[in-house]
């Protein structure tokens, strides 16, 4: 039952990743990536990973614009966790920025494994390569092997660091969010226990006033007192409308910092799943490097072919895992912006009150 679960859930999980490929503000992120490659049609993801990226993509692709919000920060009072927060997801914006252009330099350094992987197609099985052939693979291996590895530029201490960073911040978030909603429910009650009593204050006052008009003497003499009266039930009126103001500016800004954590909780979920991605990944780099190396070190023939054998058996899975962490670092863009839209909506929603 629970290898039945798990395989429905890692089938629900993949479902909704194909549903999010398929949406038109994912289609955008790649239009604006890819108009800013220099391409004009939706092509494959890796189609356009040669090309280099002459912008800040973070600066191009992130929704609203720092420079709008640097506006909206001067002209409201907001609260800093929400300052906070923008800026975290600005960092977070930049760090998918330094993933992107990591997997384009590594699938363009891969370019020398898959000239490798041509030139040993040339040969047929019962065939040996020819010294030509032979020299022309391990230079291809020797080229490779002193390349750097570009995702070592990521390692698990910068994800670490990310990590810490952001769950603190979701922490503050959520524990602010609780005291602000503690605080509108407690004022609410107190405002409904004070209407109340003003009810009934005003009730007897009602039956006062009844009683001293039937003795007009009395009722002449009462009338300043009852009338001092009735203005201090005024003033308590206008006093509990302010509070009620107050009351929602209280929930505005819970809805705000709700918006917010919910945003830094699918980005510490997003950057959790690209970190596994990258070390894997780099794992793959190191050991291709390393078995380049080793090829060239050793120089037999066995071997050359031995390793040839491997890199192209291992190609498909390798490319597959680039192409999977790319639709990702997407994905990530896409939920940085849509969460980021979300916290601006509830602050104007707030501002127009």
């Amino acid at each position: 039952m629970e290898s039945a679960n798990s395989l429905s859930s890692k089938s629900s999980v993949n479902e909704e990743y194909m549903k999010a490929f398929r949406t038109k503000s994912y289609i955008e992120i790649l239009e604006k990536v890819q108009g800013q490659l220099g391409r004009t049609s939706i092509a494959r993801l890796s189609s356009a990973s040669s090309l280099p990226l002459y912008v800040h993509l973070s600066q191009y692709l992130l929704e609203p614009r720092q420079e709008t919000l640097s506006d909206m920060i001067k002209d409201m009072n907001l609260h800093h966790l929400l300052i906070d927060y923008f800026e975290a997801s600005l960092e977070a914006c930049k760090t998918s920025e330094l993933i992107l252009q990591s997997i384009h330099q590594t699938r363009a350094n891969y370019r020398k494994i898959k000239r490798v992987i041509k030139l040993s197609r040339r040969v047929h099985d019962c065939e040996d390569y020819s010294d030509k052939q032979s020299q022309a693979i391990l230079r291809e291996l020797a080229a490779f092997a002193l390349l750097k590895n570009p995702l070592s530029n990521i390692g698990p201490a910068h994800f670490r660091d990310i990590r810490e960073g952001n769950m603190a911040l979701f922490r503050r978030l959520t524990s602010k969010r609780r005291r602000t909603k503690r605080r509108a429910r407690c004022r609410k009650i107190w405002k409904k226990a004070a209407g109340i009593s003003l009810v009934l204050s005003q009730s007897a006052l009602l039956i006062l006033l009844l009683i001293f008009a039937l003795h007009s003497m009395v009722g002449i003499v009462a009338a300043p007192p009852l009338l001092a009266c009735s203005l201090g039930f005024s003033t308590k009126e206008m006093k509990m409308s302010c509070g009620g103001r107050k009351t929602r500016l209280l929930e505005r800004l819970g809805d705000q910092l709700d918006v917010a954590a919910k945003g830094m909780y699918i980005l510490i979920n997003d950057f959790d799943t690209m970190s596994r991605q990258v070390k894997r990944l780099n794992d793959e780099v190191e050991h291709h490097k390393d078995v380049a190396d080793m090829c060239i070190k050793n120089g037999k023939y066995e071997i050359l072919k031995e390793v040839v054998r491997e890199f192209h058996v291992n190609e498909p899975s390798f490319l597959e895992q680039l192409q999977e962490l790319e639709e990702h670092v997407y994905l990530c863009f896409l939920t940085i912006n849509r969460s980021r839209r979300l916290v601006v909506q509830e602050i104007m929603a707030a501002a127009n009150q």
